[in-house]
């Protein structure tokens, strides 16, 4: 039966805004850095011995650029994910859906930062309207609040969060040709190795909480759907339809999350979510827009 790269875009993308939704629900049945630390190393499990002839087929890649490797498991899996479980204690997974909606803004601000990369008018405005949606979901639709630093802590940690993926997606132009199990295996032991003195931190502050049974089905649901299926999914969606049209799927990321956090969380979807859900896809769609324009145009 042909695949259809739609549907298997659209199911990456819900597969990772479930993510959220799996944070949202751990609270009180893992501890935040428990869920990340064993997140990444069941991974890096699974796909070492899944992938065994590809790594051993890009080894030697793997050792030479084995920091920066290492690193960007550290920032973009451990940093993110820590910031992110630990974000859902304080905010709600609505919120949390909506503001990672700003990442690809982020990416083009850091593109432009590392590599000089050039940003049009439009992106600008594009950026500016997508951190208008964000700021109002982080005040809760009260901007005003800004003003006394009247910022949801966990909202905070939010904006914390997609400022280190947006860095981490932006710096991984610099990644080696790998496999993408070889890759995955690399920045997965960089993410787990990192995220042990998290773990550390959270047992000796007295925070750990070992999982219970909902729990475990949690930390099941976060390995198999945003984790593993995810990626197969996506990149079976790249290759049959191409990168830059594969990409504007990410953009439904919010969207299902926010869904899904009504739906399965019953938290209340408020009018300000719906205004800044359309402003901060408005604004990535603008600046996607034009910057494929654009480069369809060029010579």
């Amino acid at each position: 039966m042909k695949q259809n790269p739609y549907i298997l875009l659209a199911a990456a993308t819900l597969f990772w805004a479930g993510n959220s939704v799996a944070g949202k629900m751990a609270v009180g049945h893992v501890s935040p850095m428990f869920l990340n630390a064993i997140r990444w190393g069941v991974v890096m499990v699974i796909l070492g011995l899944a992938g065994r002839r590809e790594i051993a087929m890009d080894w030697a890649v793997i050792r030479q650029r084995k920091w920066y490797l290492l690193a960007m498991g550290a920032i973009g899996f451990t940093l993110f994910s820590a910031a992110l479980y630990s974000a859902l204690l304080y905010t709600s997974a609505t919120n949390a859906s909506i503001e990672q909606g700003g990442i690809p803004l982020l990416v083009f601000i850091f593109s432009y930062l590392l590599y000089g990369t050039r940003t049009t008018l439009a992106q600008l405005g594009g950026f500016v309207i997508s951190f208008i949606g964000i700021v109002l979901t982080a005040t809760h639709g009260a901007p005003g609040r800004l003003l006394q630093l009247d910022v949801n802590y966990g909202d905070a940690l939010m904006i914390v969060a997609i400022l280190t993926y947006g860095f981490y997606t932006a710096a991984l132009r610099r990644k080696p040709q790998l496999h993408w199990m070889s890759l995955m295996v690399a920045l997965c032991a960089g993410a787990f190795a990192s995220a042990l003195p998290f773990l550390w931190a959270e047992a000796a502050s007295g925070a750990l909480i070992l999982p219970d049974a909902t729990g475990w089905a949690i930390i099941v649901y976060v390995v198999l759907f945003p984790s593993l299926l995810s990626q197969i999914t996506y990149i079976r969606g790249v290759e049959l339809i191409g990168a830059n049209r594969a990409g504007l799927f990410i953009n439904l990321l919010p969207v299902w999350g926010a869904f899904l956090a009504v739906v399965v969380l019953g938290e209340d979807f408020q009018t300000y979510h719906a205004i800044a859900l359309v402003l901060v896809l408005s604004g990535v769609l603008i600046a996607e827009y034009d910057g494929r324009r654009r480069a369809a145009s060029a010579p």
